[in-house]
């Protein structure tokens, strides 16, 4: 089993939102990405997608958009993300997805020889950020985050891996350490997928490993509309 993963694919099937107004990686970037996902993955493999995987605003909305992956390779794990506003409860959320995919939120799920768990995150409060609304909403998603965790030791029994998902990057544009990336620490986690950041990004972003925490970032326009695959 091989793990990969893209983010932020900004779905819009009816065209209401074309992404191509935001430059040209984004110039038919879904065959771009389709085609590319049918030549690397299998179907025993697990293709995690970390959030703002829609813009529609209802769940009954996002139906077509998962037209997108139905027939795709693979296993698919997804998040939420600060765009995915078609995201309402997890049960309801659950009934919609196409066989082999399967929603994260504050829980965990157990693959092969890997266990995935994680949430949707925030951004680190710091500058114009460090607000007392922004606080509380990172508070609250630091301790989501814990729930995650605490779920996928549950399910470790064989030291299974742990793949940390969350839509907003762990840490901010310095790298530097958060409560969150004590916590990814301190579960052991192997590896962290995130996205949600676009544009020109700190290559450090891209990929790094601090402190045995292998961190990748997978928006689609960062890495090309190719899938990143995590090692």
């Amino acid at each position: 089993m091989q793990i990969f993963s893209i983010s932020d694919l900004h779905l819009d099937v009816n065209n209401k939102k074309p992404m191509d107004i935001f430059g040209p990686v984004w110039h038919e970037y879904l065959d771009k990405i389709e085609k590319d996902w049918q030549e690397k993955v299998s179907d025993e493999d697990v293709v995690i997608l970390a959030g703002d995987y829609s813009w529609a605003m209802k769940l009954d909305e996002v139906v077509p958009d998962f037209e997108f992956i139905k027939n795709l390779k693979g296993h698919k794990i997804i998040i939420r993300g600060n765009h995915d506003y078609w995201w309402s409860s997890l049960s309801k959320v659950r009934t919609l997805l196409p066989e082999k995919t399967y929603a994260l939120q504050n829980d965990a799920i157990k693959l092969g020889e890997y266990i995935f768990c994680g949430n949707r995150g925030w951004l680190i409060p710091e500058g114009k950020l460090d607000t007392e609304e922004n606080q509380k909403i990172y508070a609250r998603e630091v301790i989501r985050a814990e729930l995650s965790l605490k779920s996928a030791k549950k399910l470790q029994t064989n030291d299974e891996k742990i793949i940390f998902i969350t839509h907003y990057p762990p840490f901010n544009n310095k790298i530097e350490p958060s409560e969150y990336t004590r916590l990814l620490e301190e579960y052991g986690v192997d590896s962290v997928i995130f996205g949600h950041l676009h544009g020109y990004v700190n290559p450090k972003m891209l990929y790094n490993e601090i402190n045995g925490v292998k961190y990748y970032l997978t928006s689609c326009d960062a890495v090309k509309n190719r899938l990143v695959e995590i090692k």
